[in-house]
């Protein structure tokens, strides 16, 4: 695995745009694009407004790593950040810039570049917020030294990360999907679509290969070419973030396809969203 594959993926693949018909369907009206997206998003997952509020970004130079089509940083700004932006991607670098310059919110700046390299002088942010991203790298331990290289040193790292004790994970990818992949592997061998992919992703590796947590995982979390992807609990978040201590964690949004499990009232022990709030280690 390397960071040109990963850049490549989330190049073609815009975080979420396929849940609104992708951009290019707009006819270069990233306003609407924009509008539709942001509707899209915190219907689905209003639990973002609601962590975003509880966190104090006013006056607080921040760095995002990771933007996707910049929702989170509009209203991370509109709560009075000075914010900065990265992302892998110039897609998503240049959709974000769009953003915000057609709802006249100043930046510190936009920049396309890697987490693990980091173009910012040491010391340089109150808060490093990444929403969705971080369990994407796999050199982490590298990106968590350059975060905190960053980060003041009464600064503050807020990540959200997919959660290994969640029901997306327990029950649904490591059982649902594994024994469904396995039935329409022997009755739909040319089936077409996302099943369709994993079952070429499955023909390419072998099944039994291919059903193995190592492999499987990335293809199920951001869709079946997701190049990678990790899942933590807590005691991950420490082995991964060891120049870091967790202050606050909770788990957010009730999530595992093909299960109809939305309304279940077990978001706080079995989310699939894991926040984390860090601080740096001295």
């Amino acid at each position: 695995m390397n960071e040109t594959e990963i850049q490549n993926f989330w190049q073609d693949y815009p975080c979420g745009e396929d849940f609104v018909g992708g951009a290019e369907n707009y006819q270069a009206d990233y306003e609407r694009f924009f509008e539709n997206y942001d509707k899209f998003r915190y219907a689905k997952e209003p639990h973002i407004l609601e962590c975003l509020k509880n966190i104090d970004f006013e006056g607080k130079r921040t760095l995002e790593i990771g933007l996707g089509q910049g929702a989170d940083a509009e209203q991370i700004i509109r709560r009075g950040a000075d914010w900065f932006g990265l992302d892998l991607t110039h897609e998503s670098t240049k959709r974000v810039q769009v953003r915000l310059n057609l709802r006249k919110l100043k930046t510190g700046g936009i920049i396309n570049g890697s987490a693990v390299a980091m173009p910012f002088a040491d010391k340089s942010f109150d808060i490093v917020f990444s929403h969705g991203v971080l369990h994407h790298i796999p050199e982490i331990k590298t990106a968590q030294k350059e975060i905190h290289r960053v980060l003041k040193p009464d600064g503050e790292l807020i990540v959200m990360l997919y959660a290994k004790n969640s029901l997306n994970y327990r029950l649904s990818i490591s059982f649902v999907r594994r024994l469904g992949l396995i039935g329409m592997y022997l009755i739909k061998p040319n089936a077409n679509g996302l099943v369709g992919q994993h079952i070429k992703n499955a023909k390419e590796k072998g099944l039994w290969n291919y059903l193995k947590m190592d492999n499987f995982i990335h293809r199920n979390t951001d869709g079946a070419l997701n190049p990678y992807s990790k899942v933590y609990d807590q005691r991950e978040v420490e082995r991964d973030f060891p120049n870091f201590k967790i202050t606050k964690s909770y788990k957010r949004f009730m999530h595992a396809p093909p299960l109809p499990v939305t309304k279940l009232p077990f978001e706080k022990s079995l989310g699939w969203h894991l926040w984390v709030h860090l601080k740096p280690k001295i």
